[in-house]
């Protein structure tokens, strides 16, 4: 199977911006070339393709593969390194404090701990769910991830990471356990109880997007329960946080969502828990250094006292590293 290779260098996706170089490097990954192919492919001269194959070879991303004679004529084949590129680059402000970007789980501890820190660090959440988040800190999208992933065996979020970090050195630190249940609409007029209430067709669900650890563990309860999903009116129906969940119910235009306890409470919902779960923090071990602001503020009283607020989160394990 050919392989995608993830490019993060400014320098390398400023190269490829020229369509020119673009295109010679799309024909060298579908087969090795010399210029004097390149130069008839492309209708230019040899000393143009020259040109271009000297920046993409001092770019590393192209290399002579063989070199032929023939009589007196000695001809190099060029190929691509790679067989196909993914290219990334975020775009942070230029500030005086170092930029952190966050990705994985929304958490709404994780907003208070932002705007702390913000004369020291500025804090950039991208919330994509726990999966993507990992994922995301997997092709170097983010320095930090938040979790709260459920396998089989009953185990908070080290399986995945073992899985997808087999090769790095990682750290998973406690944030808080949360408590997570049905957000309904204020005095629950549609009177939902528990989950298999969802299928009552005059209860219209908000969902979570796929890839996060609520939609995750709603997944395998329905499946537990054997409730198909296309019985649930809104189930395709998603969003990306457990605010916008609660301010869609809190605003008339959903019944019930699955989330956390402390977003139920800041729209003035009514809730039902159903399960206390840990979200962790994970980051590359390289990392630390430049994430000290944020490791060492969770590690203090005020910070446990500004989580002691938030309705549905306990303290008791924060902070705590997780061996992996």
């Amino acid at each position: 199977m050919k392989t995608v290779q993830s490019i993060q260098s400014f320098e390398k996706i400023k190269l490829l911006a020229d369509s020119r170089r673009m295109n010679i490097l799309r024909l060298l990954m579908a087969s090795p070339a010399t210029l004097t192919h390149l130069a008839r492919t492309l209708k230019q001269s040899p000393a143009w393709i020259r040109h271009h194959i000297l920046a993409l070879e001092s770019a590393e991303l192209i290399e002579v593969s063989e070199i032929r004679k023939t009589g007196k004529v000695t001809e190099k084949f060029y190929r691509a390194k790679a067989d196909a590129l993914f290219l990334q680059e975020i775009i942070i402000p230029k500030t005086k404090q170092p930029a952190i970007i966050f990705s994985g789980s929304h958490d709404i501890a994780m907003e208070g701990i932002a705007e702390h820190l913000a004369k020291y660090v500025m804090l950039l959440n991208m919330s994509v769910g726990s999966l993507d988040g990992l994922v995301n800190l997997r092709q170097g999208l983010c320095q930090i991830s938040g979790a709260h992933l459920l396998d089989e065996n009953g185990e908070y979020n080290t399986p995945f990471v073992k899985h997808l970090f087999p090769d790095r050195n990682m750290e998973i630190i406690t944030l808080a356990h949360r408590t997570q249940g049905l957000m309904l609409s204020t005095g629950n007029p549609k009177g939902v109880k528990k989950i298999a209430d969802l299928v009552h067709s005059n209860i219209r669900f908000v969902n979570r997007n796929a890839g996060s650890g609520t939609r995750l563990w709603l997944d395998a309860e329905l499946r537990k329960r054997k409730i198909p999903a296309e019985k649930i009116s809104g189930y395709e129906k998603t969003v990306k946080t457990h605010s916008e969940a609660a301010f869609l119910i809190e605003s008339g235009k959903s019944d019930v969502s699955l989330g956390l306890q402390a977003a139920a409470r800041q729209y003035g919902l009514d809730f039902i828990p159903l399960f206390e779960e840990r979200y962790d923090l994970i980051l590359p071990c390289e990392q630390e250094k430049q994430l000290n602001p944020l490791l060492d503020y969770i590690q203090t009283a005020d910070f446990r006292s500004s989580l002691n607020s938030l309705t549905g989160y306990g303290t008791v394990h924060s902070g705590k590293q997780i061996q992996l």
